[in-house]
């Protein structure tokens, strides 16, 4: 293969998977794992008979960029490549495409959907593959798509049933699984290693020159003051207080320091209990106190400015029921005007601000190409961070031209995947030098090398810390973590930093192992797993049986009112919870279309849903109209609260409620709706 040549340091972490053997390739980010597999898939294609290459990434646009960055141009000239994704029109009959084809490169959910669909030109089977690559693999654990795929794979290698294909991971760091001492770290990497049926291997006789090769960024602290004065946060504090004093705090329920994240869980808990207790009062308090502690929360890290604009937005929308809305809006109309000229005083501004300017003004110039990635945690904070660059004379004239990327999804706050990919693609011409991003771009994304990285009002866990660090990549690059002094964002960096020692002393000791001993512990790991995940199938399906579909009603989340019973929810395609019964629109209000960045099979989306009770206006969910025919109400649960024999419930997804909701039929809704047609 004089034709494609590895740094020797990769030869060495891919000698066992040339050799068969299943793997995971842990390497930092950087050091060219996708380059790797690509070797390993090329010499599998070469030497093994009727060879098939299935891809999986866990990202959309991680699909392209795999097929046309890495594997198009070293294998399409001799085999046949095909990309998948939702937004495919192959993955209608995936089945034939992975028939037809060499190498699939595709989301992990599409292969899932496949192992599990019975429909001929949709199923696949494992022995169908002869090598499957798994990118970015520490995330094969608990319920994640990833593991739903080995866990097919583990109970057909203990059944016996074969075969199989050979497993290739790729990770910059599998992470400690939260364990902050070895035994524990080391029980969670060979759960890792058990869900992927692999061994983990990393470069030994030539470290220095995987060293050499990615260079590690010059890491600094921006440490900045406490603000001195926050009137804008205390006038916040003062209105939480009045709202505290109104809404009689139940005496067994404490709430925490105002402005925190544990903060922000109370008041979800307390929104839940109101619910449950059919208590109005405490429940809307709750969700109001929720969008005052994110306005605090942002003060703490952005402009004073985007903080008031947050609540001005949500009480922009906010509709009034009864006398708790009344007062509750009536609070903030009436201190709307002081909030607006604290948030407007520049003596009171942001410290961290003015850290973050210098930081980057030391990077950015016009002179000088360079470029950096401002992660943060928030959709909402990448964009106000836009905002202040583009209003901010000193950085314009510093030649940064910014963009926000962020995940992509439906709504406003959310990028369609061609805007995603356009930003990137700017970002590598140089016509962006400065992407302003959730932690979409720190896993996977094949971005420029950088100059400067950023982490601004982030705790995240070891393995995001890596991934962002690795994204400096360019000679003496900067990694930069802008901070307030004693805050809880450097105190994770350091835990952090302990955690990434943790995993390789973790790692190092699982090499350790006799085969005897790994095999073994890898083993009796994927027995109890597949014995843990039938006592939970067992136990979902006895949740499900609890109630009868009749027995329960639905009620709306924000006024409470009764709107439909379980017996009128009927799933579609396995997917979609729809509203059969006629009678419901006339609880609905309808809002405008939903636009969403791809086409689907058999529906597309119709206008949004919302409550038509009074002054309500809950938003329920969208219309989707399937099969060109039938126009169904398509519900979120967590916008309902839910009636039981055993008492008022919320629950987040459709897979919690208590009752079974038969399968949609098509059939039988034509009968209904249009019963002169099919006399």
């Amino acid at each position: 293969m004089a034709d494609f040549a590895l740094y020797t340091y990769q030869e060495e972490v891919v000698q066992r998977a040339l050799r068969g053997e299943n793997i995971i390739i842990w390497l930092p980010t950087g050091g060219g794992k996708t380059r790797a597999a690509v070797y390993v898939a090329k010499r599998h294609l070469e030497t093994t008979q009727k060879a098939k290459v299935v891809v999986l990434v866990n990202k959309v646009h991680l699909v392209e960029q795999h097929y046309n960055k890495e594997f198009m141009p070293h294998l399409g000239s001799k085999y046949d490549l095909v990309a998948v994704s939702g937004v495919s029109e192959e993955k209608d009959f995936f089945g034939k495409v992975v028939q037809d084809s060499d190498v699939v490169i595709c989301t992990a959910q599409i292969l899932y959907n496949a192992l599990t669909n019975k429909e001929e030109s949709k199923h696949v089977e494992l022995s169908d593959i002869t090598l499957l690559i798994i990118d970015e693999c520490h995330h094969t654990n608990k319920d994640s798509v990833y593991n739903k795929v080995m866990g097919c794979y583990v109970e057909k290698k203990l059944k016996g049933e074969g075969p199989l294909p050979q497993i290739l991971g790729l990770t910059a760091s599998p992470g400690t699984g939260g364990a902050k001492i070895l035994d524990k770290a080391v029980d969670h990497v060979l759960q890792i290693c058990a869900n992927l049926d692999s061994a983990i291997v990393s470069t030994k006789l030539y470290a220095p020159e995987l060293k050499e090769k990615v260079p590690r960024p010059i890491k600094t602290f921006d440490i900045v003051e406490k603000r001195p004065e926050d009137p804008f946060g205390d006038h916040l504090k003062w209105m939480m207080q009045l709202i505290h004093d109104y809404m009689n705090l139940p005496p067994d329920f404490r709430l925490r320091e105002c402005g925190t994240q544990e903060y922000e869980a109370d008041v979800v808990i307390l929104e839940q209990r109101g619910v449950r207790e059919d208590n109005r009062l405490l429940a809307q308090c709750a969700l109001h106190l929720r969008q005052y502690n994110d306005a605090l929360l942002i003060n703490d890290t952005l402009r004073m400015m985007d903080a008031y604009h947050s609540l001005f937005e949500f009480y922009a929308t906010t509709t009034e029921i009864d006398g708790t809305d009344l007062f509750l809006t009536g609070l903030f109309n009436e201190n709307e005007v002081e909030l607006r000229k604290l948030a407007g005083t520049p003596l009171y501004e942001n410290p961290k601000m003015s850290k973050l300017e210098s930081t980057l003004l030391k990077q950015f110039d016009p002179s000088v190409k360079s470029r950096g990635i401002l992660f943060s945690k928030t959709r909402k904070s990448t964009r106000c961070l836009h905002d202040w660059v583009l209003n901010n004379k000193d950085l314009q004239k510093a030649g940064i031209k910014a963009a926000v990327l962020t995940g992509a999804g439906n709504g406003i706050s959310y990028m369609t995947q061609s805007e995603q990919a356009d930003t990137i693609r700017n970002f590598r011409k140089g016509t962006l030098n400065l992407l302003i991003s959730t932690s979409v771009a720190e896993e996977g994304l094949d971005i420029p090398e950088c100059n400067l990285v950023v982490r601004y009002g982030l705790l995240t866990n070891e393995i995001a810390q890596q991934q962002a660090s690795g994204r400096a990549r360019a000679r003496d690059s900067q990694y930069s973590v802008v901070a307030q002094k004693g805050g809880r964002e450097v105190r994770r960096e350091l835990i952090n930093e302990h955690l990434e020692e943790l995993t390789g002393k973790a790692i190092a000791k699982i090499q350790d192992m006799s085969l005897h001993e790994f095999r073994r512990k890898i083993t009796q790991l994927q027995t109890e797993a597949v014995c843990c995940r039938k006592i939970a199938e067992s136990r979902k399906i006895q949740r499900r049986s609890r109630n009868t579909a009749d027995s329960i009603s639905l009620l709306c989340r924000n006024c409470f009112k009764h709107v439909a019973s379980g017996s009128d929810i009927k799933l579609v395609d396995g997917v979609h919870y729809v509203n059969v019964n006629p009678d419901f629109k006339r609880h609905c209000r309808f809002g405008g279309q939903v636009m969403i960045d791809k086409t689907f099979e058999d529906w597309e989306p119709g206008r949004i849903i919302c409550c038509n009770n009074g002054g309500c206006n809950k938003d329920w969910g969208f219309e989707m109209k399937y099969k060109k025919v039938a126009l169904l109400p398509n519900l979120a649960i967590k916008n309902f609260a839910l009636e039981t024999p055993d008492g008022r419930t919320t629950v987040k997804k459709w897979k919690d409620v208590t009752f079974t909701v038969e399968d949609f039929s098509f059939e039988e809704y034509c009968n209904d709706n249009f019963p002169d047609l099919f006399d």
